[in-house]
């Protein structure tokens, strides 16, 4: 995915890597005052992951090709 990276494609894809499962996380286990889930955050939480494990399984351990 990070192919303009050249030889540091590596350590960039580790680092995006970092990054979106932080963003994930955060996104899907964040609550409101009530306790209730915000549809925002549940939302871009889940474009995250959808991203983590797109770079993950493509990428870092080369599991599929898209």
């Amino acid at each position: 995915m990070f192919e303009f990276a050249g030889e540091y494609e590596k350590a960039v894809n580790w680092v995006f890597l970092a990054i979106t499962a932080i963003i994930a996380y955060k996104g899907i286990t964040t609550k409101n005052d009530d306790g209730k889930a915000d549809f925002v955050h549940l939302l871009f939480g889940c474009i995250a992951a959808v991203f983590f494990f797109l770079v993950l399984f493509q990428d870092v351990l080369g599991v599929v090709q898209f």
